[in-house]
């Protein structure tokens, strides 16, 4: 088990529907980091930004992005995290790939569809939950509208982090702010939201707002709001423990079952 986590958030405008150009941007970007680190957290849809064009950008799960990220993955020798549109018997699915050091990864599927924006017209729901073990920490990682549904949130299973990424318009950052801290703060897990910055092909503007949060809701990332830039955070089972040992909250949680959507 290792005490500390090491995650670098990576804030960055993308490209409209070009994973080319937005992988390069991202590989620019991962050279920059010089600190040691164990995970790079990426936006949702990282290589297109959110759009409903599913056909005009989608790879099958073995396709370019994901060959991008276990080099990635090898070169930096760090996990590295985010979504891509990926095309699966007729289907399209806003997927997370959580790609490990040694290039093995898992996925797991947006479960809450935005449909303000048709997302559910467009795209497959997931129905699974996913935990991922890596370096005796166990992750829980959501998908941007994901945030707005506490209940899939929650923490029965006692992870240690919970991490959203996110294309998170600038009309609704108010929303992102709280409920990143709540989550937080609710599930006494440090939880990280990754979101991008710029206009996208809708004229939708972003202004990022990433944060990283500690488990009684106090930020331990940087105030860079608006702005591209990259942050490494270490992340301590220690503070997790100490304070669920002292604060049992988690012992008070109502007991359900999930059904299905």
């Amino acid at each position: 088990m290792q005490e500390e986590l090491k995650v670098t958030i990576i804030q960055s405008h993308l490209v409209w529907e070009n994973p080319e150009a937005n992988r390069q941007r991202f590989s620019e970007k991962i050279a920059e980091i010089t600190e040691e680190t164990n995970l790079i957290i990426l936006p949702e849809m990282f290589t297109s930004g959110f759009t409903m064009n599913a056909s005009e950008v989608a790879e099958e799960e073995n396709g370019e992005t994901l060959k991008w990220m276990q080099s990635e993955a090898k070169k930096m020798d760090c996990a590295i995290t985010g979504s891509v549109i990926i095309s699966e018997e007729d289907k399209y699915f806003n997927r997370l790939f959580f790609v490990f050091p040694n290039g093995a990864y898992k996925t797991y599927d947006k479960r809450h569809t935005f449909t303000l924006a048709g997302e559910d017209k467009t795209y497959t729901a997931g129905n699974e939950q996913v935990i991922i073990e890596y370096l005796g920490w166990k992750i829980y990682p959501l998908i941007c509208y994901d945030l707005r549904f506490p209940v899939w949130a929650r923490n029965t299973q006692n992870y240690d982090l919970l991490l959203y990424v996110a294309n998170w318009p600038e009309r609704r950052v108010t929303a992102w702010d709280a409920l990143v801290k709540a989550r937080a703060i609710e599930n006494m897990t440090y939880c990280i939201g990754v979101n991008r910055i710029g206009a996208d092909g809708n004229g939708h503007q972003y202004v990022g707002h990433s944060v990283v949060y500690d488990v009684l809701g106090e930020q331990v990332s940087k105030i860079d709001f608006e702005t591209e830039f990259f942050e490494t955070i270490s992340l301590k089972k220690s503070h997790i423990e100490t304070n669920r040992k002292h604060l049992q909250f988690l012992n008070d949680r109502d007991h359900f079952n999930l059904a299905e959507k």
